[in-house]
């Protein structure tokens, strides 16, 4: 069939095949043109198969020729319904991986449930022996815990509402939107969801049935950015549960301390991804930051992001390079003074007259497009392909 985007508001229903596919070989040879990494030989990636997660996974197998296993949740393609963009992803770096006398597994299942652990465990056990790196990087809206209960996450700020500039994609107009007041419930729910009790699961079971190796390292991710947009990410219940993720780190850490394995949050830069296109205020930012990031040529996407994560701050010769606060950053050229400043200086001024002269919103759908497959360079999208 021949596939088109269908966007719906922040949503596309449709990806493709082909151009997933060349969006993981482009990520697969800028690891590849940038060297070698003295890394991790044996890597379980929890949330594999878009953004960050994916882009980890292709860093760890492409640049340290680690042996990797993905897990993620996919919906396959049904009749004229394609499948997810996480699912071609998948089949892309699990065909590439192969090509290159790599071992990968990619399980798509609940990574919450503890039926998925055991048998990751399992397949650790017969086919790896032990990881050394273990990246926890999922993003999901909801979860069911061992006793039965399922939590949903909520983009609200806590204390009070929120009222700020927002890109209304639909006409290409700005206007203020105001973000509400999330309750003690959806805040707790948040945490559940989006917070650290899931990776110190994941880490527990691992230990316990003697498939992590001693002096490991596991990262998840997070992110703070400017002021503008604290009652979002800092100070809101996204916030509240990145909060719980840096206290679990240090509780890992400690927990296993006679293992040597360590834990670490690292801060990565904003960019477009499924769940930042769903929240107000924040694609505006991005666009702006994408302008001032583009004309001072310190932009980076995912990928970018990724292997300067492990090549510069992770695998070094002085160790794990953490700042004052306990964190890796790899959000520093997003937040250096001059960025932040021009950022801010267009803020003031961008409205609807001016927002596309202002705001790189091109590069912003081109990001958003170019996650479901859509306008990747080199793929003809007037042919049929197999969904």
């Amino acid at each position: 069939m021949i596939v088109e985007p269908k966007v719906k508001g922040f949503i596309c229903t449709t990806a493709h095949p082909t151009g997933c596919e060349k969006n993981v070989e482009r990520q697969i040879e800028y690891v590849r043109n940038k060297g070698r990494i003295k890394g991790a030989k044996k890597v379980l990636v929890i949330g594999a198969s878009t953004g960050y997660g994916l882009a980890s996974r292709i860093t760890c197998a492409f640049g340290m020729n680690a042996s990797t296993i993905g897990i993620s949740f996919e919906k396959e393609a049904s009749g004229k319904r394609t499948a997810t963009p996480g699912y071609y992803n998948n089949k892309a770096f699990d065909k590439a991986a192969a090509d290159a006398g790599l071992y990968t597994k990619t399980i798509n299942g609940d990574a919450f449930s503890k039926s998925l652990k055991d048998e990751v465990i399992d397949i650790i056990k017969n086919d790896l022996g032990k990881v050394d790196m273990v990246i926890y990087s999922l993003a999901a809206p909801r979860r069911t815990t061992a006793d039965g209960t399922t939590y949903t996450s909520t983009l609200k700020t806590v204390g009070e509402a929120f009222t700020q500039k927002n890109w209304n994609l639909r006409d290409n107009t700005v206007s203020d939107a105001t973000i509400p007041v999330a309750s003690e419930d959806e805040i707790l729910s948040t945490v559940k969801v989006m917070g650290g009790e899931d990776w110190k699961e994941w880490i527990a079971a691992l230990v316990n049935a003697d498939v992590i190796e001693k002096d490991a390292v596991t990262l998840a991710y997070s992110y703070i950015g400017p002021k503008l947009t604290y009652p979002i990410y800092h100070e809101g219940t996204i916030g509240q549960a990145k909060a719980h993720v840096s206290k679990t780190a240090e509780e890992i850490t400690g927990e296993y301390s006679d293992k040597g394995i360590k834990a670490f949050v690292s801060v990565n830069k904003a960019l477009v991804t499924q769940a930042s296109a769903a929240i107000p205020v924040v694609p505006l930012y991005l666009s702006v930051l994408y302008k001032v990031m583009k004309e001072k040529d310190l932009h980076e996407g995912c990928i970018e992001q990724m292997d300067r994560l492990y090549r510069e701050k992770v695998y070094t010769d002085a160790g794990v390079l953490i700042e004052k606060d306990g964190m890796i950053h790899v959000d520093d050229l997003e937040m250096r003074e001059d960025v932040q400043e021009e950022v801010m200086s267009i803020w003031d001024k961008i409205d609807s007259d001016n927002l596309l002269t202002l705001a790189d919103t091109e590069g912003y759908w081109m990001d958003f497009y170019n996650m479901f497959g859509f306008k990747i360079e080199g793929v003809n999208y007037a042919e049929d392909v197999e969904v």
